[in-house]
C-alpha cells in the first residue's frame, strides 16, 4: 500500500518544483556530516519550522533507514502505531518502509501495533519526508506514532527499537519529532523550552518526561524524544547539542502566542 501525502499544499509546497525550492532555503550546505544516533527535529509548517529542520538534516550522515517517531495528533488507531509495510509518497519522492526493521522492532517492543489508520492523516513525520528526501532519495523508514505512554512504556518502546536497531547492519537514526511549546508568549516559550532542552541535552529521558508535567510545557512529541532518548542511551550515546532553536515569532513578528522549535543531534 502507498500511503499518499495527508498535508502537501498545507504545511510544505504541493508540487516537486515548489517543494525542492522550498526545502533548499533551509539546507546549509557543505557542512561536516555526523553519525547521529537520533535527532529531535520539528514539524510545524515549514515557513516556521523549515529553518530549525533544515539546519539538523544538514548536519547529519544520512543512514540506510530512519526511524521515524513522532506524536499520533489525530487520535486514529493504535495507541503505539508502526506502519510496517508498503509506501509514502510525497511531491518530491516515494519512500519503502523497512519492513525487516519494522518486525524487529515489533518483536522487541510488544507494546507497539502494526497499524496503518494512525498514520493515514498524521502530519509530524511526513513534515520530515522533504528533508530526508532532499539528501537521500534511497533512505528507508519505519514510521511510529505515538498517542499516550507512561515513563515506563518509553523505557520499554526505546530499548525495544535499540534492541531492533543492535540486531540490522547498517545504519539506522531515530528522528523524534516534536514541536516545543505552544502558543504562549516568546518569553514563556524560551524558558519553559529551555528547561526540556536542557535534560535532552543532558542524555536525561527521565528528567525530560518529567519536566514536562511538572512545568506543564506544552512540547506535543515529548513522548517521541523521550523514546528516542532512551534508545540513543541504550545504544552508547555520548552526547547530545543543541543545533537551532527558533518560535515561530521570528518568521511572524507575533510574539505574543508563539510555537517554539528545537533542532538536537544525539550522537
Amino acid at each position: 500500500m502507498r500511503r499518499k501525502p495527508a498535508v502537501a499544499g498545507q504545511f510544505y509546497h504541493g508540487t516537486s518544483a515548489k517543494l525542492s525550492h522550498q526545502v533548499q532555503q533551509y539546507i546549509t550546505k557543505n557542512l561536516p556530516k555526523e553519525h547521529a544516533l537520533g535527532i529531535l527535529s520539528p514539524h510545524a509548517g515549514l515557513i516556521y519550522s523549515g529553518a530549525v529542520a533544515g539546519e539538523v538534516y544538514s548536519r547529519i550522515a544520512l543512514p540506510e533507514t530512519f526511524i521515524l517517531l513522532g506524536p499520533n495528533h489525530t487520535g486514529l488507531g493504535a495507541r503505539m502505531a508502526i506502519m510496517s509495510e508498503g509506501e509514502w509518497e510525497i511531491p518530491t519522492g516515494i519512500f519503502q518502509i523497512d519492513e525487516k526493521l519494522g518486525r524487529r522492532i515489533l518483536a522487541n517492543a510488544p507494546l507497539v501495533s502494526s497499524d496503518t489508520q494512525a498514520h493515514m492523516f498524521e502530519h509530524s513525520l511526513e513534515v520530515q519526508l522533504p528533508f530526508i528526501a532532499h539528501f537521500s532519495r534511497n533512505s528507508k523508514i519505519v514510521p511510529l506514532t505515538v498517542m499516550s505512554a507512561t515513563l515506563e512504556e518509553c523505557r520499554s518502546v526505546g530499548e525495544g527499537i535499540a534492541k531492533s536497531i543492535k540486531e540490522t547492519d547498517y545504519p539506522v537514526v531515530i528522528v523524534a519529532s516534536s514541536d516545543m511549546s505552544h502558543y504562549v508568549s516568546d518569553e514563556v516559550a524560551h524558558k519553559k523550552d529551555k528547561m526540556a532542552i536542557d535534560k535532552i541535552l543532558s542524555l536525561d529521558p527521565e528528567g525530560l518526561f518529567s519536566v514536562v508535567r511538572k512545568e506543564q510545557i506544552s512540547m506535543c512529541g515529548y513522548l517521541p524524544a523521550t523514546m528516542m532518548l532512551f534508545a540513543a542511551k541504550s545504544l552508547g550515546a555520548r552526547g547530545a547539542k543543541l543545533i537551532k532553536y527558533a518560535t515561530s515569532g521570528d518568521v511572524s513578528g507575533d510574539y505574543d502566542a508563539v510555537v517554539g522549535y528545537a533542532g538536537v543531534i544525539v550522537s
